[in-house]
């Protein structure tokens, strides 16, 4: 099992940058795929990014592509997400998502695909 905290949101202005972080803790960290997902209000969990449990594989939505960047350090327990170039649209509660991976190459996309769950952290931007 393993418990996710994300930090790193916050309220910026169109075009700034931020950096979200994912803690885990427990054991055999390595043993996941990643994922980050986003929940605007009034509207369904989207998903954001993945990447493999070894880091080498990664994708992101097109709507963000060119901006945000996903990557993990397994020696740190930890995935992070690069959002540069933010945009207002981008505001929602980011959270990060854990699930036991099938294969090292291997991608989740789907909310259902994952198990475990942080509690979510706000990023706001202004026009």
């Amino acid at each position: 099992q393993v418990q996710l905290v994300e930090s790193g949101g916050g309220l910026v202005q169109g075009g700034d940058s931020l950096r979200l972080s994912c803690a885990a803790s427990g054991s055999f960290f390595s043993t996941y795929a990643m994922g980050w997902f986003r929940q605007a209000p009034g509207r369904e969990r989207e998903f954001v990014a993945a990447v493999s449990r070894s880091g080498s594989i990664t994708y992101v939505i097109n709507s963000v592509k060119g901006r945000f960047a996903i990557s993990r350090d397994n020696a740190k327990n930890s995935m992070y997400l690069q959002m540069n170039s933010l945009k207002p649209e981008d505001t929602a509660v980011y959270y990060c998502a854990a699930t036991v991976a099938g294969g090292s190459s291997d991608l989740y996309p789907l909310r259902s695909q994952y198990a475990y769950w942080g509690q979510g952290t706000q990023v706001t931007v202004s026009s």
